[in-house]
């Protein structure tokens, strides 16, 4: 799928949008970013702050004005109603066009705070785009008691000591939240997200084994953050010391070490190292 996020010049929300949709590497997901207005001006120093903020370096992007050549996209991401209006007059088809619930202002020539909590706004409209399943095939929902059994039939596919049915039930029923991860009818993933206090929790993660490369665990880590940022100060997992896939999918997510379980992990017996990110 071919992405453009729509803005006027360019330079400031669009720009914003193309940097942290790229720094999620969506499999089959290429992204620019286009203006509606001539371009060659560099990106606004307030929205190169912003992403540099979250680890995302967009300081070097120039804007560019839409063109012919960008109408076969396969999605046009547009900040408010106006930016979707222009390109229906051009003749881009309304089916192509996403309009964010929430329309994301101009913060043009306003201080850093305003950039920030754009920023902020772009990234939401992203992930609730994403969760949908905009941008990929798959749909991210609450898990129902239903769906235990096709959890459990991932716990075995993917670990030596899976959770039986039994203790998945206990789980929901003691308030772990369980996010699914579905293509058309089948759940291909899962994250659990435990909840205390001002604390959250990654109960776990797996995803079935066909899917994997498929930006799954991505998806799912991010609805488990969405959720987290509601009401907690933090969000935090345990990895197993070796499996530095995942511990590479955490740090790009923002997740940095805080300590380390020695033998935590068995059947092989192993350390797990703790990583959090703070809200």
């Amino acid at each position: 799928m071919k992405v453009i996020f729509v803005c006027t010049g360019n330079t400031c929300r669009s720009p914003m949008a193309e940097g942290y949709l790229k720094s999620l590497n969506l499999k089959g997901v290429t992204v620019t970013s286009r203006g509606l207005y001539p371009g060659g001006d560099t990106v606004s120093e307030q929205s190169a702050v912003s992403m540099k903020k979250i680890g995302i370096d967009i300081k070097n992007h120039i804007s560019k004005q839409i063109n012919p050549f960008d109408l076969e996209a396969d999605l046009f991401f547009c900040m408010t109603s106006s930016h979707a209006a222009a390109l229906k007059s051009i003749g881009i088809d309304e089916d192509k066009i996403y309009l964010p619930e929430t329309e994301i202002p101009d913060p043009y020539m306003k201080g850093q705070a305003e950039y920030d909590f754009c920023r902020d706004m772009i990234i939401k409209a992203i992930n609730e785009a994403l969760f949908c399943g905009v941008f990929t095939p798959f749909n991210i929902s609450f898990a129902k008691q239903s769906d235990i059994k096709d959890i459990a039939y991932i716990e075995k596919e993917c670990f030596s000591d899976p959770w039986s049915e039994k203790a998945i039930e206990e789980s929901m029923n003691a308030a772990t939240s369980f996010f699914i991860a579905k293509k058309k009818e089948q759940t291909v993933g899962y994250v659990g997200l435990s909840i205390v206090a001002d604390e959250a929790y990654i109960t776990n993660i797996a995803v079935l084994k066909d899917f994997r490369e498929n930006s799954v665990a991505t998806i799912l880590l991010l609805r488990a953050i969405e959720e987290a940022k509601k009401k907690c100060a933090f969000i935090s997992l345990e990895v197993r010391a070796s499996n530095e896939k995942a511990i590479n999918l955490y740090n790009k997510l923002l997740f940095t070490k805080e300590g380390q379980r020695k033998g935590f992990y068995d059947n092989p017996k192993e350390d797990a190292i703790i990583m959090t990110r703070r809200f």
